[in-house]
């Protein structure tokens, strides 16, 4: 006979106590209880490790933008695989994806679910952040902490017996993944070497060439190549951008005069001044050790979603799956695109083209500031078209809107408060409230506009991405 649990116990305990108390008030038929599902159990595995990954990602070099959210798809498949045993209406992603070889959980013994999710992260988390060790050295040791806290947690909870073996089978499946995750050579280890010198951005009026002040080189040119989890390959490439015009009376110039007028008008304390760099400081996630980066805040905002919820284990393990593999596809499809429409940012565009009509935008600015660096008025290293913002933002809107909206509470609609940013002092943190994903995806989008970085067709189309991206994720078979 098979070990019963602590926890075990004390749930057969209480289910036994409802349903005397039930018998004895309708003699009611007693339901079925599966006492080896994911679902008994809370989501504080998960809301622990997410915590420290996007600690770890607020510091980590050449994390943005590509190699966080990849790195989030593989933790949430590995835990996702780690404890999908344990979800009765789910099935495993294992013959999905050729190469990957997860060994299967034994279906007569008993799991500590948490204890298997718990494992995979240990065993994934210093492998996607060992560049850290050295730098970060006490930040990177919480990983080692956050593991032997939660173990030390879970040896209250179940019998040393069913931990050692939910332990062994969560590594033995984040194993797994990572042989799998190697084989993609393009993005294994990318993040070691995110601005390659054997770069050269083509040259010509309209293409994008490195930005002021800082001038730096491009980021992630080979991102495209990276491997996909659901988008297919004629997917890739974004629809084409507004053909490039520097007549006044053209669509591309009035994008410029958009972005050019919306940051003179913040600049000027003018209308709707402390609204417009409200949302676009809320939003921007864009300086490496001031804030998590941008794929990373939607992590962040679906841990709010999860703990208002208490969603549970197995509803974390789908959900995190899924956002990661969302946003890492987007990312991919994004910066595809991005190099190969080669579109120029708003600030050479303004400085070179607006200039010949507004002498005050030669030496125009963004209002995106590097406080780590020193430097004012920066623009993110890479070409423009499509927006990886808008990108991100709408892969993790529809995710969440996915698994949260369109129920009988949510008919539709979810109301939420951001609070990621809650007490800041470097920018405006207030948080912000949203009455569903969607609007909070496009503010996510559309906040580049303001900010300077973007024009209003890079948001438009990146939020049509990352919206691609998320439905070919939600449609992978994961029920039975």
């Amino acid at each position: 006979m098979k070990r019963l649990s602590l926890l075990k116990f004390f749930l057969i305990s209480a289910v036994s106590a409802v349903l005397f108390l039930q018998s004895c008030k309708d003699n009611a038929p007693s339901p079925d209880v599966d006492l080896n599902s994911a679902h008994l159990y809370d989501n504080k595995v998960y809301l622990r490790w997410n915590a420290m990954f996007l600690e770890l990602d607020r510091y980590a070099g050449g994390y943005r933008p590509g190699p966080a959210p990849r790195a989030l798809a593989y933790l949430g498949l590995s835990a996702y695989e780690s404890v999908v045993a344990g979800i009765p209406e789910n099935q495993s992603m294992r013959n999905l994806f050729p190469g990957l070889a997860i060994p299967e959980a034994d279906p007569d013994l008993d799991y500590y679910w948490p204890a298997c999710v718990n494992a995979s992260y240990a065993y994934l988390m210093p492998r996607f952040f060992f560049h850290m060790e050295n730098q970060y050295s006490s930040l990177y040791g919480e990983i080692d902490i956050t593991y032997n806290q939660l173990n030390s947690e879970f040896a209250q909870e179940t019998t040393p017996e069913i931990l050692a073996r939910s332990l062994a089978y969560g590594q033995a499946v984040a194993q797994a993944v990572y042989d799998w995750e190697r084989a993609d050579v393009v993005g294994h280890n990318a993040f070691l070497d995110p601005q390659p010198i054997s770069y050269t951005p083509p040259s010509a009026p309209g293409l994008w060439q490195p930005t002021p002040p800082d001038y730096v080189r491009a980021m992630f040119p080979q991102w495209g190549g990276v491997r996909r989890f659901a988008l297919d390959e004629d997917e890739m490439l974004a629809r084409a951008p507004i053909p490039y015009s520097e007549s006044p009376s053209s669509l591309f110039y009035n994008q410029a005069m958009e972005a050019y007028g919306m940051v003179n008008n913040i600049r000027a304390d003018g209308p709707e001044a402390y609204e417009q760099r409200w949302m676009a400081e809320f939003w921007s996630d864009d300086i490496l050790g001031l804030t998590f980066s941008p794929p990373a805040r939607l992590l962040a905002v679906a841990d709010q979603v999860v703990s208002n919820e208490n969603l549970d284990l197995a509803g974390c393990a789908e959900l995190y799956a899924k956002l990661g593999m969302a946003l890492s596809d987007a990312g991919v499809a994004l910066w595809h695109s991005k190099y190969h429409y080669n579109v120029e940012r708003p600030i050479t565009y303004i400085r070179r083209v607006v200039a010949q009509n507004e002498p005050d935008a030669a030496n125009w600015e963004t209002i995106l500031n590097n406080p780590v660096a020193g430097f004012e008025g920066v623009t993110p290293a890479f070409p423009g078209y499509p927006s990886g913002h808008a990108g991100f933002g709408g892969s993790g809107g529809k995710i969440l809107s996915s698994m949260f909206e369109y129920n009988a509470e949510h008919p539709g609609t979810y109301s939420m408060t951001d609070q990621c940013h809650f007490n800041r002092s470097e920018f405006n943190g207030t948080p912000r409230a949203f009455s569903s994903f969607k609007e909070l995806a496009d503010e996510d989008a559309y906040s580049r506009v303001p900010l300077g970085v973007h024009f209003r067709m890079d948001c438009t189309e990146g939020l049509r991405i990352g919206e691609l991206a998320a439905q070919r994720v939600l449609e992978l078979p994961w029920k039975k």
